[in-house]
């Protein structure tokens, strides 16, 4: 195997491995260090069942079955996600305009998922890219004193803030709602292999500080989703059929872009990896705060 990297911020496409084929454990730990320092990688021409989509994604960790999003599962295969705009029961899918802010996946639970494994099987002839932001890099290129500010803190994330989300069956968004309680989670983290911390706010979901009003927070906030995505703290990944790019979601951002004819197929499926507990559902007090 090698890889090569993709771009100054994160990322690295590795060549040479056939994921289809069961791997030895030298080689998982090869990839494992490498997904630790690019954050992002990416296998292309990679020709996966769902089975090896799941077994592949299972050297990782323990994956999800993604009971916080029930209604968007593969029929066969709980553990993947679907995000497509093919129809499902002779209706537009509700995935198909997903991602559209910048966001980590399921901060809105009380435990955000450790990372994904996202697997390409139609995509359009041009656009429809996937960015990715590195949170290291977002934290530590802040000033100490705004540092030593957010260390302490925690930040409210709501399923509902995404916009994407209330567009959709009022009846859907009930319970998905009833489902995902809003949850605190702290604003900079400890990644546990790594030992470096990251900024662990985004757009979608963070709608303000624990003890804070949303008045408050918000001009903070907007200052940090500012600095977490400048060009140079950013890969963008053009998809292509049979690609299966992997990320970290403890220390990463992503955004799914919409700038593709919405005619073309983008279908999509993903597998998640169950991270640690670390959030807690908010009180009452909190939760009026959100209005």
């Amino acid at each position: 195997m090698e890889t090569r990297r993709l771009s100054n911020g994160l990322g690295a496409e590795v060549i040479g491995v056939n994921l289809a084929k069961p791997l030895r454990d030298a080689q998982i730990a090869v990839l494992r260090g490498g997904w630790n320092e690019h954050l992002v990688l990416v296998f292309r021409n990679q020709e996966l069942s769902p089975e090896a989509h799941i077994a592949f994604s299972r050297h990782f960790g323990d994956l999800d079955k993604h009971e916080a999003l029930p209604r968007y599962r593969h029929p066969d295969h709980a553990e993947i996600f679907m995000v497509t705009n093919r129809e499902v029961d002779g209706k537009p899918s509700a995935t198909r305009n997903t991602g559209r802010q910048w966001h980590n996946d399921l901060s809105y639970t009380t435990r955000p998922a450790l990372g994904a494994l996202l697997y390409c099987r139609e995509c359009p002839p041009v656009g429809g890219d996937t960015m990715f932001a590195n949170m290291y890099r977002a934290y530590e290129t802040l000033s100490k004193p705004m540092r030593d500010f957010l260390d302490p803190l925690w930040a409210v994330h709501d399923v509902m803030g995404s916009r994407d989300l209330r567009k959709r069956d009022p009846a859907q968004v009930a319970e998905i709602r009833r489902i995902n309680p809003p949850v605190a989670q702290p604003v900079v983290r400890t990644h546990p292999e790594t030992g470096r911390k990251s900024l662990n706010v985004h757009e979608m979901m963070c709608t303000h500080f624990v003890g804070m009003t949303r008045e408050e927070s918000r001009p903070i906030l907007e200052f940090l989703y500012e600095h977490s995505t400048p060009h140079e703290n950013v890969y963008r990944h053009q998809w292509k059929v049979n690609d299966l790019v992997m990320w970290d979601n403890r220390c990463t951002l992503h955004i799914a872009l919409a700038d593709y004819e919405h005619s073309s197929p983008r279908h999509m499926l993903r597998t998640t990896i169950l991270g640690e507990k670390m959030g807690r559902l908010v009180g009452d007090d909190e939760i009026a705060k959100i209005a």
